[in-house]
């Protein structure tokens, strides 16, 4: 999983277009690369994988990497939100790939397969003809169809017998592999379970738990190749660029979590309740306080819509967080200050309380692994709503009360 790099993508294409044309020999061998996580990027915490073919009779030496995207190309953004992300199969030396991870501190773990030698040029056929400019690109799907599961797919597809993975220890769902890669990034984490929703709590097999690079490393290690024999599918495996874990500087979590800062938000909004209900609706704080706190709110909720209704990416529909995370918060948050719709802005808080209300009691029941944050953090937009309701009638009553008295 890493950056587009103009420079490289046929820098071995000469010598690859000759290696095309002759055929391997017995001493040629295929290994799958695995490159330990890097803090620098957030696309570099779940590491990387790559194919190696080297060959010293001929001179070749080509590592096969599906982890290339362009981030110049027009309104990437805008196509990364909707999961449209093109990447492509890039071409470097081994050289060039060790120094490029060995400058940011990772390790490569190289795994060298148990192939014959049709099985090594078979796919090394493959792979060069999906290096060319014509074939190269694949729509990229962070669960399904990403830069580790492009070569167990190519190995598989050109392995003449079947590959047998053992079976992990525990059972779990790409939330949870997710979480394992994010565990020191807790904002990271918080914000993908925002995005992600009940899909991305189902239960998965080893092998679609092969979307995280180590999982695939972990899997290679124990499968066996079963044909009318069964053989290891890795011959060799070994650390092939090592680092001193002593040298490296390990990202510290962050000491504002994202459960810390909600429970500071909550005792916040206590506060500007009381104060409000004190000053019966009369200070113009609870209100600037609502109209950030619901458009905020809102325009979380409008990601959300955005991931659920109109992006390609796998496991954001069905997410629960959009009951407390809604776009009708932004469209409040700016009817809040017109007051010809004071009557609307009640009957939304008094809806928004009962929702609310009904999301809390039942959080645990509901289908979908939701961070434990998101109860005080709702617990904001349920007290707002419900001292609103309270704090509103209230005085409208006593407006009411008075304008009786005069007649």
């Amino acid at each position: 999983m890493k950056r587009f790099i103009n420079t490289i993508l046929f820098l071995m294409l000469f010598a690859i277009t000759l290696s095309a044309q002759i055929q391997l020999s017995d001493s040629a061998k295929v290994s799958l690369l695995t490159a330990s996580p890097w803090d620098g990027a957030v696309y570099a915490y779940y590491g990387h994988t790559a194919i190696w073919v080297q060959d010293d009779s001929t001179g070749l030496d080509a590592v096969f990497n599906y982890g290339y995207f362009d981030t110049s190309i027009p309104n990437f953004i805008w196509h990364f939100a909707r999961g449209e992300t093109d990447y492509v199969l890039g071409v470097t030396s081994i050289t060039q790939f060790l120094q490029e991870y060995g400058r940011k501190g990772q390790e490569v773990f190289e795994q060298e397969l148990n192939l014959s030698l049709d099985e090594k040029q078979d796919l090394f056929d493959a792979l060069y003809l999906n290096s060319l400019p014509e074939n190269r690109k694949y729509r990229y799907n962070y669960l399904y169809d990403n830069c580790a599961t492009r070569p167990r797919d190519m190995i598989e597809k050109y392995t003449s017998g079947d590959i047998h993975y053992p079976p992990t220890a525990k059972e779990q769902s790409y939330r949870d592999l997710l979480h394992e890669c994010l565990k020191p990034y807790p904002w990271n984490k918080f914000g993908i379970d925002i995005i992600l929703g009940a899909d991305a709590d189902k239960i998965i097999d080893v092998r679609q738990k092969m979307f995280i690079p180590e999982y695939l490393k972990n899997s290679y290690s124990g499968a066996v190749i079963v044909d009318s024999t069964s053989v290891p599918l890795v011959k060799n495996e070994l650390f092939i660029l090592s680092v001193d874990n002593k040298d490296i500087k390990k990202s510290e979590e962050p000491l504002f979590s994202p459960l810390l800062i909600a429970f500071a938000l909550l005792l916040l909004t206590v506060l500007i309740s009381v104060y409000q209900y004190v000053r019966m609706g009369k200070a113009v704080l609870p209100k600037i306080y609502d109209t950030i706190l619901f458009g905020i709110a809102g325009v979380a909720g409008v990601v959300i819509f955005f991931m659920m209704f109109f992006s390609e990416h796998p496991a954001t529909d069905k997410n629960w967080n959009f009951v407390w995370l809604n776009l009708f918060a932004l469209i409040f948050a700016i009817l809040f200050w017109v007051k010809r719709m004071k009557k609307v802005v009640i009957f939304y808080h008094f809806i928004n309380f009962a929702v609310l209300t009904l999301f809390l009691i039942f959080w645990w029941l509901i289908p979908q692994n939701l961070p434990l944050a998101t109860i005080p953090f709702s617990m904001c937009l349920w007290l707002r709503s419900g001292t609103n309701v309270i704090v509103l009638r209230k005085k409208y009553r006593l407006t009411d009360d008075l304008y009786r008295q005069n007649i």
